[in-house]
């Protein structure tokens, strides 16, 4: 009878906790956990499980300063692909990355979980400001 009490205590505490949480918070939480998802569909297999990248090849997702940098080009690049010499962690990555036609909203989600992953700590990216960012793709 005392651990009956003890986890509906327990389960209100989480259900408390969790009604506490800001929309913000809410929202980030729903993004990083899709991103999750889109992330090992369209972009493990190359950037690996923990965005490591792949030798010389395909670059790290792991340099915060790399995507800080480029922030606002990180949609284009998972849209439109990248092609020509770039670098990442200091070392030079001349290889293409493809095209990838997802919906912005995935892009969103996606781009949510690496900024928030690998070390890195970038907040949400919201619909909006991918959609911001597509309109201006070189």
């Amino acid at each position: 009878m005392r651990v009956k009490v003890i986890g509906v205590i327990a389960i209100l505490l989480v259900v408390i906790g969790a009604s506490c949480q800001s929309d913000d918070q809410i929202e980030f939480k729903r993004y990083y956990s899709a991103g999750s998802f889109v992330y090992q569909q369209h972009c493990q297999n190359c950037h690996g499980d923990k965005g490591q990248g792949l030798s010389a090849l395909i670059p790290p997702l792991t340099d915060s300063t790399y995507l800080k940098n480029n922030k606002t080009a990180l949609a284009c690049f998972v849209k439109n692909g990248l092609k020509g010499k770039i670098t990442v962690a200091g070392r030079a990555f001349d290889d293409e990355m493809q095209a990838d036609d997802i919906a912005p909203l995935e892009i969103a989600k996606v781009l949510t979980y690496i900024t928030n992953s690998f070390g890195n700590k970038m907040g949400t990216v919201t619909l909006q400001q991918v959609q911001d960012d597509l309109k201006n793709c070189k």
